[in-house]
């Protein structure tokens, strides 16, 4: 009885582990699955967001900092057909001939404009400029050359201002005036003619009128900017060099060379437009230059407003 009773117990333990198994085996194979799944849903999830978030970086790459198209059109000898488009809101969109007056066009908040604009006779640049309201600015120049009756091209000449005019019939006069002053009348009874007047300091704008035999006339409008040397003078203050500069724009930095090619030689620099933020301020400088023993060379170059520059030297025997 006792060999029955162990022998049979083994095997009620053994049905009741099986059991249990199976009773437990399904339940673990559903939690392993549901997993699976939750972490495939949110790998999913992860992936079309990523995918979603770089087709965003992509359309922003796309739209951000372009800048605005100019299109520029002939559209018969003497007009043109200017167009400027954007994907975004113009702020501002201005045209000009040479350096004459700035033509401004109602741009502001659209994003495409239009504008027919006449070709003058002569050489001349167009220069069309473009911002949008985001800051992005495009510049477009583009040089056109329409020989009519009559030519005038005018252009600086170290200083001054050089006049010439062309045309198929022999021309009598041509007058000039600056802004709205009076005008100066000058002979020609020539096809051609060059004329040298004196430039005005400061900005002004220059209008040449020339007429032929058979009364036909052109015009020409230019601004001009007038710019002067700076004046440089250096003189023996025994031990020293003295130097005076001036400028009526103002005096943006001074250069000196000292004993150059010499072993005291050195090389120094004032920036004046950084000690002195008004112009009024550096109109005139003056500065003492420290000698050593022996011969001593010094050569100095002054610069103004307008990037002009005037270069003096001078030598000194201690």
């Amino acid at each position: 009885m006792n060999q029955i009773l162990s022998v049979d117990e083994p095997k009620k333990e053994k049905k009741k582990k099986i059991k249990e198994t199976r009773s437990r085996g399904p339940i673990e194979i559903r939690k392993v699955a549901i997993f699976f799944a939750i972490s495939l849903i949110l790998f999913g999830g992860f992936l079309v967001g990523s995918g979603s978030y770089s087709m965003y970086q992509v359309a922003k790459s796309e739209t951000v900092g372009t800048k605005p198209t100019i299109f520029v059109e002939n559209i018969s000898d003497t007009q043109i057909k200017l167009q400027v488009t954007h994907d975004k809101d113009l702020s501002k969109v201005t045209y000009q001939w040479n350096d004459g007056e700035v033509v401004e066009l109602d741009a502001q908040g659209k994003r495409s404009i239009e504008e027919t604009i006449e070709i003058p006779t002569g050489q001349n640049t167009l220069t069309v400029y473009a911002i949008d309201v985001e800051g992005q600015e495009i510049s477009y120049p583009r040089t056109y050359e329409i020989l009519g009756d009559i030519t005038i091209n005018v252009e600086d000449n170290d200083g001054s201002i050089k006049i010439t005019a062309q045309g198929k019939e022999t021309l009598s006069y041509l007058t000039y005036r600056w802004d709205e002053g009076d005008e100066t009348r000058i002979d020609i009874n020539d096809t051609q003619t060059e004329q040298i007047i004196d430039a005005l300091k400061g900005e002004h704008t220059l209008t040449v009128v020339v007429v032929d035999v058979n009364n036909k006339t052109e015009t020409k409008e230019q601004l001009v900017k007038g710019v002067t040397k700076p004046t440089v003078e250096i003189t023996n203050g025994g031990d020293h060099f003295n130097v005076k500069a001036s400028d009526e724009e103002g005096i943006t930095r001074i250069e000196f060379k000292f004993n150059e090619g010499k072993e005291s030689q050195k090389m120094q620099a004032i920036q004046l437009d950084q000690l002195y933020e008004s112009a009024e301020e550096r109109k005139e400088f003056e500065y003492q230059f420290p000698i050593v023993e022996g011969e001593n060379t010094l050569e100095v170059t002054v610069y103004n407003e307008s990037g002009e520059t005037e270069t003096a030297g001078a030598l000194i025997r201690n």
